[in-house]
């Protein structure tokens, strides 16, 4: 049976290739999928790929990948500065965990300095555009292999 990756992105994330373009650049979140489909399949690696705007949806995954998860990588969005109940879910996961951010949020305000998530993260990626993604899907492969 295939290792299951979790990918969760939070609110706004859906927007993307629309949204401030000049932070964000112009590639859509589908896209970025099909990129993270492609390179899961290089690790045998199942992937869930999941967005929401709602915490709560984004809480489900975390319980579901309690169960089938062997990684999780989340760009929580806002709700990296805000949610306590992510944190809450994700300090439950036995597995590596991969905050990633496709901006760096220490060059911003001074608000998105502070993540609820960073304390439960095995590593942070920040800054590095969408290529973040699959950073992130190497150091959880890096992680499982060891």
């Amino acid at each position: 049976m295939k290792k299951k990756l979790y990918i969760l992105n939070g609110p706004n994330l859906n927007l993307l290739g629309t949204r401030e373009p000049k932070k964000y650049g112009n590639t859509s979140l589908k896209e970025i999928e099909n990129l993270c489909v492609n390179e899961c399949k290089t690790f045998d690696l199942d992937l869930l790929f999941f967005q929401s705007n709602f915490e709560g949806e984004l809480i489900e995954k975390v319980h579901q990948a309690i169960d089938d998860g062997c990684g999780i990588i989340i760009n929580a969005g806002a709700l990296t500065h805000t949610s306590i109940a992510i944190l809450d879910a994700l300090t439950m996961f036995n597995g590596p965990i991969i905050e990633i951010h496709i901006t760096n949020v220490y060059a911003r305000e001074s608000f998105r300095h502070k993540s609820y998530i960073s304390p439960v993260s095995t590593g942070i990626i920040a800054g590095l555009g969408i290529n973040s993604y699959i950073l992130g899907i190497n150091a959880i492969n890096k992680i499982l292999e060891n």
